[in-house]
């Protein structure tokens, strides 16, 4: 009997993973209500496990060259996010920080690095992963 090959690459994440994953979503909505509610204990509090399970799913996905560059990005975007928030708690999002720069401005770090992360992953690696192998 002849048996079936699969030519499609399957990506299937362990039920482990889509847990963390499903997990970290409700983490980072409880940040984002507690932010839009102004509501500063729970907000400030939530930035921690929000923070933590990004890493942890980045580096849970190492392996896998496309899901490390993009959950770095997120990463990136919740580190950006949780400053940006902390900035207006704190009253420091509209004063000048660094030359014309206001507190709010400086989340542009964090969320360029998660952007450099994705054009370094789309520019450099993936097209580097569709060239042919010659042996």
């Amino acid at each position: 009997m002849e048996q079936t090959r699969v030519t499609d690459d399957l990506y299937i994440i362990p039920k482990k993973f889509r847990l963390t994953e499903n997990l970290h979503i409700v983490f980072w909505l409880l940040k984002d209500i507690c932010w839009c509610i102004a509501y500063k204990p729970l907000g400030l509090v939530m930035i921690v496990p929000t923070i933590t399970v990004a890493a942890y799913i980045a580096w849970q996905n190492r392996q896998i060259i496309a899901e490390w560059y993009h959950n770095l990005a997120v990463f990136f975007w919740i580190s950006a996010n949780s400053y940006w928030m902390i900035s207006e708690f704190f009253s420091f999002d509209e004063r000048v920080i660094i030359a014309d720069y206001t507190g709010k401005d400086l989340a542009v770090i964090p969320f360029s690095i998660g952007i450099l992360c994705l054009a370094y992953y789309y520019l450099i690696l993936l097209p580097r992963e569709k060239r042919p192998r010659t042996t």
